[in-house]
């Protein structure tokens, strides 16, 4: 997504103020909808991807103005009007979660790792890799700074749920995932210093690095 809402790497917003002794919520209503956004899914067909990309479809500056489980309010509003459970339709629904069923639910989390056979890794620990200069319209999670940039993998976490096919709805799309190591002066130039970050990016996100 090329908007506002990617800001990895981005200045000119001061300093991150820490809030001394900061509570986990700051109002009942955000506990609320904490739990809320944990329980959904298991009623009505969405996942993270999905979730992520509404947030991303918040316009730049109600998204600045909006407090953190105020674009979660937002992004649960907008999936549950498409499924038909606002809107006054006849959404499909699963069989929700008892309120005894929540807290385990939160603990156990969820995971997007699918089976690997027949899907063949096209990158190894130690290749040298390109992050592609892409410019998608809807959700992904290639940062923009990233792009463009070389790395190394470091390691292959196996094969999950492509989130970029996924939030268009067209399927997990199966593939692997790799952490991918890139030199902090890459990224940001000279005077970067020598750390280095690392993303779990995608085989689509990727090209071999040039000899």
């Amino acid at each position: 997504m090329n908007s506002i809402h990617d800001m990895g790497g981005m200045d000119g917003f001061g300093p991150v103020v820490r809030e001394t002794n900061e509570p986990v919520f700051h109002a009942e209503w955000e506990r609320r909808m904490f739990a809320l956004a944990s329980a959904i899914p298991f009623a009505v067909p969405m996942g993270d991807d999905h979730f992520r990309q509404e947030i991303e479809r918040v316009a730049p500056a109600t998204y600045l103005q909006s407090s953190y489980y105020e674009l979660w309010y937002r992004a649960h509003c907008a999936l549950l009007e498409q499924r038909g459970v606002l809107s006054g339709g006849k959404p499909a629904l699963n069989t929700p979660l008892t309120a005894a069923q929540v807290r385990d639910a939160i603990e156990a989390g969820a995971s997007t790792r699918m089976p690997a056979e027949g899907i063949t890794a096209r990158f190894a620990a130690g290749d040298r890799v390109v992050a592609r200069n892409l410019h998608p319209r809807g959700h992904t999670r290639l940062p923009r700074y990233a792009r463009g940039k070389a790395g190394v993998i470091l390691a292959d976490r196996g094969v999950f749920s492509f989130a970029d096919s996924n939030a268009r709805g067209d399927g997990p799309c199966p593939q692997h995932l790799y952490t991918v190591a890139f030199a902090r002066e890459a990224l940001w130039g000279e005077g970067g210093g020598k750390d280095k970050v690392c993303l779990d990016l995608w085989d689509d996100y990727l090209d071999p690095a040039p000899r």
